[in-house]
């Protein structure tokens, strides 16, 4: 593995690692059901796209303090990251 492809894989895994934490910020502090009733809830409703995309907003500051750190090939792996969340929200949306 190249050092280009692990600095990528090392911001994909932030990238997920930051949307996942993201959701359940959110979850907690705004929800006043728990974290599995919430996400029932969303499921129920149609909103898990949602849910995952305010969860994202996280992503923003990893993608950034990546380019201002100069590390581009990690802001690469947190954009894959926040691509892969679109298009799994995208699935929700349609499917």
């Amino acid at each position: 593995m190249t050092k280009i492809q692990k600095e990528t894989l090392i911001g994909f895994f932030v990238g997920v690692i930051a949307n996942t934490i993201g959701t359940l910020l959110y979850i907690i502090l705004f929800s006043d059901l728990g974290i599995v009733e919430t996400y029932n809830a969303a499921v129920k409703q149609e909103h898990i796209g949602s849910l995952l995309a305010l969860g994202a907003i996280l992503n923003l500051i990893a993608f950034f303090g990546f380019l201002r750190l100069k590390r581009d090939y990690r802001a690469r792996g947190v954009m894959i990251a926040t691509v892969l969340t679109a298009l799994v929200i995208l699935y929700y949306k349609v499917f």
